[in-house]
């Protein structure tokens, strides 16, 4: 497996990204340690609220949320999916499959000795998020879901998702800067998008990003279904608290919040809301949602 690994001086200077980096080995059941870096602020014995993000993005998206929630008592801790952010990049397309990206997740956990945390999962942060909180009970004490689903035989591959499959595979430029944009109600500026891109300083770097659109298992014989149903039988018995903070704006996941609210026992009672933002809704409104969460979980 050949590793990229993003320079350093290309994370230098970030607007509104003060943080400094943090490392863990992880690794999966079939690929050799991989280096994967997080955010870790606030009191080191505060309760434990992890920020996964999803595509195309890296930690930077929660970089207005992280200061409030340390501010507010807690350890936050916001990792880089491998391929993204600060975290090594295997450097083919074929390198990266939806089991791994769990392993590679739950090795971080396990190395970090992270139990009864607040998970705020996003986009393929909640793929990978809720298949953990299934499958690692005693690691997850609550659930925070914005924007995201857990895809268990219950969608297909229509046409808008089939074209952005392509593009992420095959468009000479992955500006992953502007897909934030185009998935925010708010401006995004350049300062800001080049932090999106900061990541990806070459086509080389960008496998992972390239790769995840194809990984969302939508037919019938993906390899990751059956694991994936058997998570969303469990989140059916899940009673810990669970909360829906929904971008409204967002024109395909905007309403994903109804299937989760009404299979998740845990939901019940909840403050569920829709806010005023689209898929990228912490970009939209991170202090809000870090304010959620902290008057949520007190």
């Amino acid at each position: 497996m050949d590793v990229l690994r993003t320079p350093d001086e290309r994370f230098a200077n970030l607007a509104g990204y003060p943080f400094e980096p943090h490392y863990a080995e992880v690794t999966a059941s079939d690929t050799p340690s991989l280096r994967m870096h997080y955010i870790d602020e606030g009191p080191s014995d505060g309760p434990p609220v992890v920020l996964l993000h999803g595509e195309p993005t890296w930690s930077y998206l929660y970089r207005t949320m992280i200061g409030p929630l340390a501010a507010g008592g807690c350890r936050v801790l916001a990792p880089d999916l491998i391929g993204f952010g600060r975290s090594d990049k295997p450097g083919r397309i074929e390198d990266y499959t939806y089991l791994r990206h769990v392993e590679w997740v739950t090795s971080w956990f396990e190395a970090l000795d992270l139990r009864d945390t607040t998970i705020f999962v996003q986009d393929w942060g909640s793929l990978i998020g809720l298949r953990i909180a299934a499958e690692q009970g005693d690691r997850v004490g609550r659930i925070v879901v914005a924007n995201g689903f857990l895809p268990a035989g219950q969608t297909s591959a229509n046409v808008p998702f089939r074209v952005w499959r392509a593009f992420a595979r095959y468009t000479p430029v992955f500006p992953a800067g502007r897909i934030v944009a185009f998935g925010t109600v708010t401006d995004v500026p350049a300062r800001i998008r080049s932090g999106y891109d900061a990541p990806f300083p070459h086509k080389r770097f960008q496998a992972g990003a390239r790769a995840f659109p194809a990984l969302v298992p939508t037919a019938e014989d993906d390899p990751a279904l059956p694991a994936n149903r058997a998570a969303w039988e469990t989140l059916g018995r899940w009673k810990k608290p669970f909360l829906c903070v929904f971008g409204a704006k967002d024109p395909i996941l905007g309403r994903a919040d109804r299937p989760l609210i009404e299979h998740v026992p845990g939901a019940a009672g909840q403050p569920h809301a829709r806010i005023n933002g689209s898929h990228f809704v912490q970009e939209d409104c991170g202090p809000e949602l870090a304010a959620r969460i902290l008057q949520w979980s007190s």
